[in-house]
């Protein structure tokens, strides 16, 4: 049976705009120190109402408007994306302009790359963003190698034989693997305060949140007025094909059938023939042909407006598979306070943070549910509100047993020093106590005696605990 082959037809570009997002996990009440060490590095605050930072971390002819970024997302929204001041509840992003020249080199080819500027982003929840913002001069670039700089830059670490053979050279040094060059030149103070705990019993992998040690891609690819945008091409850009071993250009399928079936969920085709949009787990591309002035306004979109579109969806994502992952421990454990700061934590997630409306924009909404659908948000949502449900479930039972345990152990106290105990020692414990007299007791005085004290050690000690647990759980409420 034959199958219709897709189409792979070279293209020239205008324009390439990629955007390259790594998440990380932070250690605990560290943020304060990292902010310091931004602001030692040359990062600065990025906030809505400083409109002089319009057009300063974009490149030549890009600009985001702050006052339709504030107006596309809904209130309670900007006050977790663009907060008015420094909460640990917001987003906090730093940025740092760079305008850096760079080479992404292998054997067989050679690419330019111009690194306008980084976003560091520090979310609730110990959780961060780096966000590398790069342009690929078009003077003679086609689509293929744009896809292939993207595949290429996006690896993290060397996963097989062909990325050992790919290096990036920035003046005088060369960069084997792109985590090096993040940590060592574009953040160089970043490292000592990411937290990589839930990989110490791993043998291989290196960094958490990632499929196969590749960051998310967002990007822009703007081709020239006469070309045609086909399925294979947005499939392409979805995949991230860039070339084949002899430099040829590469699609991971090529069934025309099995490619039409995937578009037609990955696919935004709003604004076609001319712009189409198309999204998956680890990318978001914009593909358009439009003119330069319609394709500089969408690279300003994908700058702006998306780019928080995607920031939030995978703050979602991850915070989530962190919920899930404690789950996971505290199964194990049935420790009582990691069991309710889970609670706490999955509560106050839902309330603050995980919203069904985030934007006021029809097609904006339409595009940010397909990017939570291709996430798989809303299953990971329905799995922690499960958790939620069997940890309320199991704190009851455990309340419950330990009530009944603690009633028995106080009835038989009260019934042994009420009736026993009182009678037997209490007078000789009225002041002034006369120790002589214990020399003359017997086995069962001493029985009541032991009761007696020992059930006033454990009244004391009760409502000590009680007192404890009562000013922690202060400290942890104003600490949220």
């Amino acid at each position: 049976m034959e199958n219709e082959q897709p189409l792979l037809e070279e293209k020239k570009l205008k324009s390439a705009l990629l955007q390259f997002i790594f998440p990380f996990s932070l250690h605990s009440d560290c943020q304060l120190k990292l902010k310091k060490q931004l602001t030692a590095d040359g990062y600065i605050p990025f906030r809505l109402d400083h409109l002089e930072l319009e057009d300063a971390f974009y490149g030549p002819g890009y600009r985001i408007s702050h006052q339709s970024l504030e107006r596309y997302y809904l209130p309670f929204t900007n006050s977790v994306i663009f907060p008015h001041e420094e909460s640990k509840h917001g987003f906090q992003r730093y940025s740092k302009r760079l305008e850096l020249i760079c080479s992404l080199e292998s054997p067989k080819w050679s690419f330019e790359l111009h690194i306008h500027s980084v976003d560091v982003v520090l979310c609730p929840y110990d959780l961060g963003f780096i966000t590398i913002r790069v342009e690929l001069p078009c003077e003679d670039l086609a689509f293929t190698q744009a896809l292939e700089v993207a595949s290429r830059f996006r690896v993290l670490q060397n996963r097989n034989e062909h990325d050992k053979l790919v290096q990036l050279s920035v003046a005088s040094s060369r960069f084997d693997e792109m985590e090096d060059f993040i940590f060592k030149v574009l953040v160089p103070g970043m490292l000592p305060f990411v937290d990589k705990t839930e990989l110490e019993a791993s043998y291989f992998e290196k960094l958490p949140f990632f499929v196969d040690e590749c960051m998310y891609v967002q990007g822009l690819i703007s081709f020239t007025d006469q070309s045609q945008i086909h399925e294979a091409d947005c499939y392409r850009a979805s995949k991230i094909d860039g070339m084949d071993d002899e430099g040829n250009a590469y699609i991971s399928a090529t069934n025309m059938d099995y490619i039409r079936k995937y578009l037609e969920g990955h696919l935004y085709d709003r604004w076609g023939p001319n712009t189409y949009y198309v999204s998956e787990e680890s990318s978001f591309f914009c593909l358009t042909k439009e003119s330069k002035e319609v394709s500089t306004a969408l690279g300003n979109h994908m700058y702006g407006e998306y780019y928080y579109g995607v920031l939030i969806n995978l703050f979602y994502k991850i915070v989530l598979l962190k919920l899930s992952n404690r789950y996971s421990h505290v199964q194990l454990d049935q420790n009582q306070e990691e069991i309710e700061d889970l609670i706490r934590s999955i509560t106050t997630f839902s309330a603050r943070y995980y919203f069904l409306e985030v934007i006021s924009k029809s097609q904006g909404k339409e595009l940010f549910v397909q990017l939570r659908h291709h996430l798989g948000i809303d299953e990971l949502f329905g799995d922690v509100k499960k958790t939620l449900s069997d940890l309320y479930k199991y704190q009851e039972t455990f309340r419950t047993k330990r009530s009944n345990y603690l009633l028995l152990i106080l009835t038989i106290y009260t019934v042994i020093s009420g009736i026993y105990g009182m009678n037997q020692v209490i007078e000789d414990l009225k002041a002034p106590i006369d120790w002589g007299k214990l020399k003359a007791y017997s086995i069962f005085e001493y029985i009541a005696l032991g009761v007696t004290v020992s059930g006033i050690c454990i009244a004391a000690g009760l409502g000590i605990a009680t007192l404890y647990r009562l000013a922690k759980e202060r400290k942890r409420a104003k600490a949220e």
